[in-house]
Parts: structure tokens; C-alpha cells; sequence
């Protein structure tokens, strides 16, 4: 139940299914552009979670020291707009991992059809929020190339 609750892992990556709730749109019955990024998050936690990299067992120091994932950056190409009752998929991977960061592309789709596209750069913190280097457990996680 849990994992179909958030998503599934595949071969790329991560998908999410989200359904189009009258709260996600504007009058006309279209998504508000600022709930994809809740649709995105969603996403980006639930790809955590079934690496088995829980937010809460970040913050505990499951992996050494406590620390967390802070979103730094995002670039977002709304390319066609979702309405009420749509069923999407939100899908994430790991494009690049760094010392102290990670970068994820994101995109969600309708029926195969990109509608958002999405890379998000999450920087990795302190819970006092100073940058702190990605523990080794977690990047092998997440495995995807290493930057330069």
C-alpha cells in the first residue's frame, strides 16, 4: 500500500500519479501554475523514500550527522496546462550528484504528453542550513553520475 501510495521506481527513475483536484485549479477549471511545484515535491520526496532516504530519518542522523535537502534552484518550462480530473504522472531522476548537491530533472505528463518540465539543483544541509557534503550512503542511493 505505501508504495503505491508513493509511486514506484523504475528503470529511470521515479513516477508519481497525481490526480487534478478542484483546489489545483484556477476558475477556468485549469492547474494554477504554482501547485506544480507541490505536484514536483511531492515527487522528489517520494523518490527519497522508496531509496529509502526519509526526511525524518535525515534530520536523525540516519546517514552520520543530521542534515536535510533544501531546494536552491529551479528552472520550470510550463508547456501545456493540466485540468480538473486529469491523471498525471510526475517523474523524477537523478540527472548529476555533487559534493553537497544534487540535481533532479523532473517532468509531468498526461497520457504520454510532457505538460512540465522541470531541474531542480537540491543542495544538502545542516539543520543550522550550512551546506554540508553528501553522505556516501545516500549518493549510492540516488547513483547517478557524478559531476565534474
Amino acid at each position: 500500500m505505501i508504495e503505491q501510495l508513493s509511486g514506484r521506481l523504475t528503470e529511470f527513475g521515479h513516477v508519481l500519479p497525481v490526480r487534478v483536484y478542484f483546489e489545483d485549479t484556477d476558475f477556468s477549471g485549469v492547474v494554477y501554475h504554482a501547485r506544480y511545484l507541490h505536484f514536483l515535491e511531492r515527487g522528489r520526496t517520494d523518490y527519497l523514500r522508496l531509496h529509502g532516504i526519509g526526511h525524518r530519518e535525515l534530520m536523525d542522523g540516519a546517514f552520520g550527522e543530521p542534515m536535510a535537502f533544501a531546494v536552491r534552484r529551479m528552472e520550470i518550462d510550463f508547456l501545456r496546462p493540466a485540468r480538473i480530473d486529469d491523471v498525471l504522472e510526475v517523474e523524477t531522476r537523478t540527472a548529476t550528484l555533487g559534493g553537497a548537491r544534487v540535481v533532479l530533472d523532473q517532468r509531468i505528463l498526461r497520457n504520454g504528453e510532457i505538460l512540465i518540465e522541470a531541474r531542480v539543483k537540491v543542495a544538502v544541509i545542516s539543520p543550522e542550513g550550512k551546506p554540508r557534503r553528501m553522505p556516501k550512503r545516500v549518493a549510492e542511493r540516488l547513483g547517478a553520475p557524478a559531476e565534474d
